[in-house]
């Protein structure tokens, strides 16, 4: 009760590196032990001690040291030859199939494992069987021993059973010397087929007098070259292209090499026929024998090609194609000279056929886009717009001619429609425009893009457009299937056009000088009567009460029908007509002309020389 310490002392020591046991000089508590304590191992000798009558006691070889089994028997693994019968059900030249394995045991943890050695071109998922495990021996939980194998026995593992035939030197000098007797060994099993297919078939060649590697040795490096040409133009998008045949003299095989040429249109495949022997006359077959899986063998083949089938201005015909000889070079010419004594080796010209230009169809215009734009397709794959003329584009920016056309057309509320038609002189290009108008029922707007517009009749291949010299005062446009007719245009039309009248008709240039020259009159007489501008447009609104007093007592005159005659009588809609017409037109509605105010009226209305403004005049008939 009174210790305080209890530790026990250290008996394991180690020195250069071995652990050696050593006896405590201290028991329990530090307490100093007076008894010596002998080790088990001098115990041991002490009780094998025996008396002897020599001069000294024997010396005994100290004991052998404590190994575990993992360190004595590693690396120790037993090795059995063994096979097992496997059935084969779906196949009409095996019933079954024997598989050699090696079942290895190793000693240092009762493990097994079975492999089958891997052999090429099996077809069978071969190499580790069964892992390396300990293997169940039955369902009570006991596991195979090296003590339960032995050759010449029947050994089941998961439900398949192995031929155990033999094992190799060491597995059994160890298992003689635990006591084990081994049976005699077996012979291993083959299987039928796998041997069946190792037997060399039975060929009978007869030996040949020719000496190929004399041929080899003497020819080697050796090669005729021919020119010559396949002709393939009767067939679809065939020509007459040239070859190089080559026959290379050591071994009897033939080439045939395609010419490249730059941009010829051709992927650059160097061989039409890779070099091989080939065949000139084959052995009388059925016709019914399908020749494209013919292996080609000296079975099949009563003639090979060789030199003596080749010369210049003769056609030969390899595998299907019939190639002409047109040439060779000075090595095939000094070979034949010297090997068959042939001295003619005229090369053949070779007069190439011109090839036949396809006239170039363009397709009709379908209406999208610009013509030249669209056109550039049928030229390119990858079209570029067409050139534009930039010096026209610069010097006639902004120039704009404007011309105010009427719809053509049998309706006759589209027959009262006015539009403004714009010519572009910097790409002529034409726009048209429908001012709106109030209660006309009609959305005015934009009533064609800027375009060319190609005259009627006009084709792909020769495409003419409008010009300015086309747009005279009174003709007639058709735009897209619309019929226009044109009525009036700007002042700037005419001055432009007088400016330039080298570039345009003197008909067009005309034709708008007699539509301008009214109002040209009309300003000068309204410039000549500006003094007496207030009394004339006095006496006029006077004259005009008065007259309208006294067309109420007819009453029968219908005052909306004078103003609409007097309109389509205007077709320019400049508000001036002849005096002639402007009669004749008075006369047809019945308007009593007689009358000293109506031609008062239309004296004060007259502009110029027999002119008349019809405007003021109708300003006495309100509507």
């Amino acid at each position: 009760p009174q210790k305080t310490s209890f530790h026990r002392s250290q008996t394991l020591g180690y020195k250069n590196g071995f652990a050696f046991p050593r006896l405590p000089t201290v028991g329990i508590g530090r307490e100093r032990l007076y008894v010596n304590q002998l080790s088990q191992a001098e115990l041991d000798e002490l009780s094998n001690k025996r008396p002897t009558l020599t001069y000294g006691r024997a010396k005994q070889a100290p004991p052998s040291g404590f190994i575990p089994a993992h360190v004595a028997l590693d690396k120790k693994i037993l090795k059995f030859d063994a096979y097992f019968q496997e059935d084969v059900p779906l196949s009409a030249e095996e019933h079954y199939r024997i598989r050699q394995v090696g079942i290895y045991y190793y000693l240092e943890d009762d493990s097994m494992t079975v492999i089958e050695p891997v052999v090429q071109n099996s077809g069978l998922p071969q190499g580790r069987l069964i892992r390396r495990h300990r293997v169940p021996k039955n369902d009570c939980g006991d596991h195979y021993h090296w003590k339960d194998l032995n050759r010449g026995m029947n050994i089941t593992m998961y439900g398949r059973t192995y031929r155990i035939v033999d094992c190799d030197p060491f597995t059994q000098v160890f298992l003689e010397s635990q006591g084990i007797e081994l049976n005699p060994p077996e012979k291993m099993v083959f299987d039928p087929y796998t041997e069946l297919r190792r037997m060399p078939m039975r060929k009978y060649i007869t030996p040949s007098d020719f000496d190929q590697l004399k041929q080899f040795l003497t020819y080697d490096k050796q090669v005729l070259r021919f020119y010559a040409t396949w002709d393939d133009t009767n067939s679809m998008f065939g020509e007459n292209r040239p070859y190089i045949i080559h026959y290379y003299l050591a071994d009897d095989t033939v080439e045939v090499r395609e010419v490249y040429r730059q941009n010829d249109g051709r992927d650059p495949f160097p061989v039409l026929i890779k070099r091989q022997r080939l065949p000139k006359t084959f052995v009388d077959k059925k016709k019914t024998f399908p020749s494209c899986v013919l292996e080609i063998s000296d079975q099949e083949v009563l003639e090979w090609y060789t030199a003596k089938d080749f010369a210049v201005g003769k056609s030969t015909t390899l595998l299907g194609r019939t190639f002409f000889i047109y040439d060779c070079d000075g090595f095939t010419r000094n070979f034949y000279r010297d090997k068959f004594g042939i001295t003619d080796f005229q090369p053949v010209e070779i007069d190439k056929k011109p090839l036949e230009k396809v006239p170039q169809v363009i397709p009709p215009y379908n209406g999208f886009g610009i013509l030249e734009d669209s056109l550039q397709n049928c030229f390119s794959l990858l079209p570029k717009p067409p050139r534009k003329d930039i010096i026209k584009m610069l010097e006639n920016n902004h120039k704009v001619l404007r011309y105010q056309v009427a719809l053509e057309s049998p309706n006759p509320e589209d027959r009262k429609r006015r539009f403004i038609l714009s010519y572009f002189l910097s790409n002529d290009m034409i726009s048209i425009y429908e001012p709106p108008v109030r209660n006309s029922g009609i959305i005015g707007g934009k009533y064609l893009g800027k375009t060319r517009v190609a005259k009627p009749g006009s084709t792909t291949e020769n495409a003419t457009y409008y010009e300015p010299s086309d747009l005279t005062i009174g003709s007639t446009i058709e735009v897209f299937g619309h019929r226009f007719v044109i009525t009036d245009a700007d002042e700037y039309v005419l001055n432009y056009m007088e400016n330039n009248a080298e570039s345009f008709p003197a008909a067009t240039l005309q034709s708008l000088r007699d539509h301008f020259r009214p109002r040209q009159v009309v300003k000068e007489t309204a410039n000549s009567d500006i003094p007496m501008l207030g009394t004339h447009k006095q006496e006029l609104d006077e004259l005009i009460v008065q007259v309208q007093e006294e067309l109420k007592l007819h009453k029968y005159l219908n005052n909306k029908n004078i103003r609409e005659a007097f309109l389509q009588c205007d077709k320019d809609g400049s508000g001036i007509l002849d005096q002639a017409k402007f009669l004749a037109l008075c006369n047809s509605l019945s308007v009593p002309t007689d009358a000293i105010l109506l031609n008062k009226l239309i004296d004060l209305c007259s502009c110029g020389e027999d002119k008349i403004n019809y405007r003021d005049f109708l300003r006495a008939f309100p509507s």
